[in-house]
């Protein structure tokens, strides 16, 4: 990291800042290019390792290019908003950033990634367990072999 006062290094912090993210984008090796998409998420932490999980339809581009090549990109920010330093405009941000493997999940690990998906989202009365039971999506879980963390302003 060129600036390393901005990285954060606590993997606490790092994870708390991921479960204030809204979104991640998943970055897939493509055919000819990167493939990259934004999702919602659910996860958590095991063994101290983060683990995200993502439902998407089971015959698309992602799952396709998934099959081929499980290795994969995370990426999640909060833009607080831009702040003039005298000089210039800046960004005001928190980032975090993985790389890891995706695999996907049925069975009950397929229930627990919903429940999380769910959970993250604050989507309330809903059922994981019927929704898996339907088999209209497929579950992924990526485990992160490595977790980064910045942000341009302390906290």
């Amino acid at each position: 990291m060129r600036k390393v006062e901005r990285e954060i290094t606590d993997f606490n912090q790092k994870t708390e800042l991921l479960g204030r993210c809204q979104t991640i984008r998943l970055g897939i090796f493509g055919e000819q290019y990167p493939y990259v998409v934004p999702l919602s998420f659910g996860y958590e932490v095991d063994g101290g390792k983060v683990i995200i999980y993502f439902h998407c339809a089971k015959e698309e581009t992602k799952s396709e290019l998934l099959k081929k090549r499980p290795n994969v990109c995370v990426e999640a920010d909060i833009l607080h908003g831009y702040t003039d330093t005298g000089r210039s405009v800046t960004a005001d941000y928190e980032s975090v950033m993985g790389f890891g493997r995706c695999e996907e999940v049925t069975g009950g690990q397929a229930v627990k990634g919903l429940q999380l998906l769910l959970d993250h989202c604050g989507i309330g009365n809903y059922s994981a367990k019927d929704c898996a039971a339907a088999g209209k999506a497929a579950v992924y879980r990526i485990t992160l072999d490595e977790l980064y963390g910045k942000r341009r302003f302390p906290r």
